[in-house]
């Protein structure tokens, strides 16, 4: 069920919110949701001429002065700390981080992928065949979907630390659920809910790369395509359920907005990115009585799902 704006006491005070990756697609669409109820929102960008482009497209918006634009590459610790020092003097604390910067780590064929697009090709789209994995875009895609989420939530846990109720959602995918891990050693790691570690995530994700540089994706039985992505969002969901224990006065939840017509998707899918966001602002502004009873789940869309 939707959460009413007025159900949500979190929003009785000023927040302040992150949000990763968000000059386009969902990430924009959150910026703008959470705007339009009174949060102050750090629009994030890699390149910063796109993030100003971005913002500048938003003047005539009521909700404008709730918006401000701050260069961010998750890859790179001295622009995460860079925007560390901004959040600490500007608004002495975090309310809300977002980590949703995410890239495919494939190369899609686009002439074949409009083929299924255009109806001239029949059944459900074969990603397996119109897409290739290089390593230098599926080790990208590891380092952004799980690192950059990685780098952003222990750079920031200090100022969220100082919010009466801290929340970090992390943009996921039922990509990444395991069922789609189909490396069974792999799989028994991230769903061994006692033992897991950030440390055995590390392990399977640098065999999952050492795997994809000499090739051998199929035989060592790894995901048979979008397969970094497979990987970075099973990573991330289960960073998700560390943290959670790590941090029991946080909020931290993780959820698949859908299949949403975005650039990451090459811009196949039935959802609009104002559907996608929406399922993510939700869970960011959970109200305080209850919000962390949902901490540790993942989402899809609006409803609990399994990992």
């Amino acid at each position: 069920m939707a959460i009413r704006e007025e159900d949500s006491n979190f929003l009785a005070t000023q927040r302040y919110a992150i949000v990763t990756g968000s000059n386009q697609g969902i990430g924009l669409a959150i910026c703008k949701q959470l705007a339009s109820k009174g949060v102050q929102v750090m629009l994030t960008a890699r390149d910063e001429e796109k993030g100003k482009s971005a913002i500048k497209t938003l003047e005539s918006c009521a909700f404008f002065n709730h918006l401000v634009f701050h260069q961010l590459d998750v890859l790179d610790p001295s622009s995460i700390s860079s925007l560390v020092d901004f959040v600490k003097s500007k608004y002495g604390k975090l309310d809300i981080l977002v980590n949703n910067a995410g890239i495919l780590g494939s190369s899609v064929d686009t002439n074949a992928l409009e083929a299924y697009t255009n109806g001239s090709a029949s059944g459900y789209i074969k990603w397996g065949e119109i897409s290739t994995q290089p390593y230098n875009l599926g080790e990208a895609c590891i380092q952004t979907n799980y690192y950059g989420a990685k780098r952003m939530t222990e750079a920031f846990m200090p100022l969220l630390s100082l919010s009466d109720s801290p929340r970090i959602v992390n943009v996921s995918s039922s990509s990444g659920k395991l069922m789609y891990v189909v490396n069974e050693w792999a799989r028994d790691i991230l769903n061994d809910t006692k033992s897991l570690s950030e440390d055995r995530i590390d392990e399977v994700l640098e065999v999952f790369l050492r795997d994809l540089k000499e090739g051998s994706l199929e035989t060592k039985k790894w995901p048979s395509f979008l397969s970094a992505y497979t990987l970075s969002k099973a990573a991330l969901n289960g960073y998700t359920r560390l943290l959670a224990e790590k941090h029991p006065d946080c909020i931290i939840t993780c959820v698949c907005p859908g299949h949403v017509k975005t650039n990451l998707s090459v811009f196949t899918g039935p959802l609009n990115v104002e559907e996608g966001a929406h399922s993510v602002v939700r869970l960011a502004l959970l109200p305080i009585d209850h919000g962390l009873q949902h901490s540790g789940l993942f989402f899809y869309r609006d409803e609990v799902s399994s990992f």
